[in-house]
């Protein structure tokens, strides 16, 4: 099967029959790259001038969540792979991605989290995702293309959802 990296992505190239043919597959669990940490979520909320105690203060956090939690906003941020590790491997992309369609380049258009279970220090995050459909091709300013929909589940170690991310993606053409 044909794929491009012209985006800095690879993308599985094909017919929009073939991308559809994938809808109801569900892609491999990836763990994330690390387990969910203090620093790191003081860094992110240094970042952004967040000043939450549940994200800051440790007795705060036990006696509300029964530890320190991770913003919501770093959902995805556990999920990014180390870009180099000992062992080497490839990490798996997107299912949105691996759909073969003629879209070469993709946009993001929207994304809806529900969470169910506060993220503490000390969790391992496991993502898995879901194909739920590709549209029919659609014509915009930006390109012609077809819009994919994922459903992303987020489960802690001992196996509990504890989010679910809806997430739409324009895979186009951009214009010659």
């Amino acid at each position: 099967m044909e794929s491009d990296s012209s985006s800095g992505l690879s993308l599985r190239l094909g017919t929009l029959e073939e991308g559809r043919a994938l809808i109801g597959v569900v892609g491999p669990t990836r763990p994330a790259a690390m387990a969910v940490n203090a620093p790191f979520i003081r860094y992110f909320c240094g970042v952004v001038e967040d000043a939450n105690p549940g994200y800051w203060s440790d007795d705060f956090a036990n006696a509300q969540w029964g530890g320190v939690i991770s913003p919501p906003a770093m959902l995805h941020s556990w999920a990014i792979p180390l870009p180099w590790e000992p062992a080497g491997g490839q990490p798996v992309t997107s299912i949105s991605m691996q759909a073969p369609l003629p879209g070469d380049k993709p946009i993001n258009v929207s994304s809806d989290a529900e969470f169910f279970e506060p993220i503490r220090v000390g969790d391992l995050l496991n993502y898995t995702e879901t194909l739920l459909s590709i549209s029919e091709e659609k014509v915009t300013r930006i390109g012609a293309g077809h819009f994919v929909e994922t459903a992303l589940e987020v489960r802690r170690q001992d196996g509990a959802l504890v989010a679910r991310v809806t997430n739409v993606l324009f895979r186009y053409r951009s214009p010659a």
